[in-house]
């Protein structure tokens, strides 16, 4: 057995070698390691949760405060020399409070006159109507976009459904795309007006196809908070700090809790959308439907009618308009429907069911 003190001796040798003894290969390795491995622990590190996008200030206007403050937004939209003739915030009012009013959410890059046709079409049915233009849309410097703010977005949507509420004795939200994530919002943080709400394809996440989900935080967290030089997605003329933004409304958003008054949810997306995470697009619904104990609206466009991701816009759906109005409304108003040629409505009922898209399937079973 070697004696006590000769281990003692090996053990100072070691320790007064440099780095206990490793080769400097070895350090120079660990070395460039740690300097590559430190941006990316920020990165995933990096704190997401603020606390303006998990709370909504409450206000309350009566029928002709809300009108006024309404008509002041038209107005100044109007007279807005950089915001478009054909972009402005829509009021569409019966000079009454009516029975329901409905606020409408247009999606990014575009603007209310997104929802031109569905809002009229609400109208004629009884409804008081309220599509805002959201901060930096729809202004002749299309740069603008770029510059959205998630703070800034959710204002917008609570100042908005602050008017709508005082419009009617029943509001509900009708959001599509990145007006989908607010309108999910105002479901989650306004529960005190928001009675309905119907998501139209809508941007709770990327298509996994076109950005995995190890990327998302990364790509949210340097272009969201301006880490990086803004850039476009290809071909889209969407900027990357901008969809951001949404997504850290949604990464704010994951506790989706009932208590409210809220009577139901529904969601409509085109077969062929291959922006959104579809997976998503039922799920979240579906939690938010679950958390307030109903069941989940749910209708997927069939393939045939060659709709992909704005399935509302007059330019885009052209012919279907009337259907879709149609289908819209009636979702909206928790009443299962159907459009030809094939598309589908699924319940939390399980009436029918879309057996070509097992993550709807799953999503909207009955609870038993």
């Amino acid at each position: 057995m070697d004696h006590p003190s000769n281990g003692l001796a090996a053990m100072r040798d070691l320790a007064a070698s440099p780095a206990g003894g490793l080769p400097p290969w070895l350090l120079v390795t660990l070395g460039v390691l740690v300097v590559l491995a430190l941006p990316v622990l920020v990165v995933y590190a990096w704190p997401l949760r603020h606390g303006r996008l998990r709370h909504a200030p409450v206000e309350s206007l009566d029928y002709h405060a809300a009108v006024a403050r309404a008509e002041q937004t038209v107005a100044a939209d109007r007279h807005d020399p950089q915001v478009l003739p054909e972009a402005g915030t829509m009021l569409l009012s019966h000079g009454t409070r009516t029975a329901r009013a409905v606020l409408m959410l247009h999606g990014y890059t575009v603007s209310p006159a997104q929802f031109a046709g569905l809002a009229r079409f609400y109208f004629d049915h009884g409804y008081n109507v309220y599509v805002p233009r959201a901060p930096g849309h729809g202004l002749r410097d299309r740069r603008a976009e770029g510059r959205l703010n998630a703070v800034e977005l959710v204002g917008y949507a609570n100042e908005s459904v602050t008017v709508a509420a005082g419009l009617g004795e029943e509001v509900g939200v009708v959001g599509i795309s990145g007006g989908a994530v607010l309108g999910t919002w105002l479901a989650r943080h306004r529960s005190d007006v928001v009675r309905r709400l119907l998501v139209l394809a809508p941007f709770y996440g990327v298509n996994p196809a076109k950005a995995p989900a190890y990327l998302v935080k990364p790509l949210t967290v340097l272009f969201g908070f301006r880490v990086l030089p803004d850039r476009q997605v290809s071909g889209t003329g969407f900027w990357l700090s901008a969809l951001s933004q949404y997504l850290r409304i949604m990464i704010n958003l994951r506790a989706l809790a009932g208590g409210g008054d809220l009577r139901n949810v529904a969601v409509v997306f085109a077969a062929g959308d291959d922006s959104i995470d579809q997976r998503a697009a039922v799920e979240i619904p579906r939690r938010l439907a679950e958390a307030n104990d109903l069941p989940l609206l749910l209708h997927r466009l069939a393939p045939e009618l060659g709709l992909g991701h704005d399935i509302v816009r007059p330019d885009r759906v052209n012919e279907l308009a009337d259907d879709l109005h149609r289908l819209y409304l009636d979702l909206y108003e928790g009443r299962a429907a159907s459009m030809p040629p094939r598309s589908t409505t699924s319940t939390g009922g399980g009436t029918q069911r879309i057996d070509d898209l097992d993550i709807v399937r799953r999503a909207t079973e009955s609870r038993g």
